[in-house]
């Protein structure tokens, strides 16, 4: 008896619970559905991503002033491709609507791939830049580390462009199938 009174309340209060949270998980389709709400966040992320882009670019300028010497470090080749990923990004996420828009389909996949690419290959380089300076503080030759950069780079530049290619075949295959 006590316990068919206890689960009496529990139901009670966890049905009138699970029915505010269905009600409640609606602004998400209200606003998953509205245009306005959409470029507003576009535009925020694009925002954003502009305020890292030009952050890197300040600090390359910063490290190119102070050392010019050097040429093109690891360091400058960091920032840089930081600067110039998150500045794609931010015109993605502006012209978003326009990318949508391109015909054939595979140039929006490389256009939204691509950024994505580039952002491995530079976090590969930090790994590859602290790698140096490891190896660098033990007295270990550092000549090794920059083939295994460009070829693990590699490998992944050509799965991307098999997937591309794969998908530039098969996209219109199947829309030639529909038709039929």
């Amino acid at each position: 008896m006590y316990r068919e009174a206890m689960r009496r309340t529990v139901v009670g209060p966890s049905a009138v619970v699970s029915y505010g949270l269905k009600d409640a998980s609606s602004w998400w389709e209200r606003v998953n559905e509205s245009i306005v709400w959409q470029d507003r966040i576009f535009h925020i992320l694009a925002g954003l991503y502009g305020i890292v882009a030009v952050v890197a670019l300040v600090q390359l300028i910063r490290i190119q002033l102070r050392v010019p010497e050097y040429g093109w470090t690891t360091q400058k080749v960091f920032h840089f491709l930081n600067f110039f990923i998150n500045g794609v990004r931010s015109l993605v996420f502006i012209f978003r609507r326009d990318i949508q828009k391109l015909q054939p389909e595979i140039l929006q996949h490389i256009l939204l791939d691509m950024p994505s690419l580039l952002f491995f290959t530079t976090y590969a380089l930090l790994v590859l830049f602290w790698a140096e300076i490891y190896y660098q503080a033990r007295a270990v030759s550092t000549d090794g580390l920059r083939p295994y950069f460009f070829a693990i780079n590699g490998v992944v530049y050509a799965i991307q462009v098999k997937i591309l290619v794969h998908n530039s075949i098969s996209i219109p295959a199947k829309e030639n199938n529909l038709c039929l």
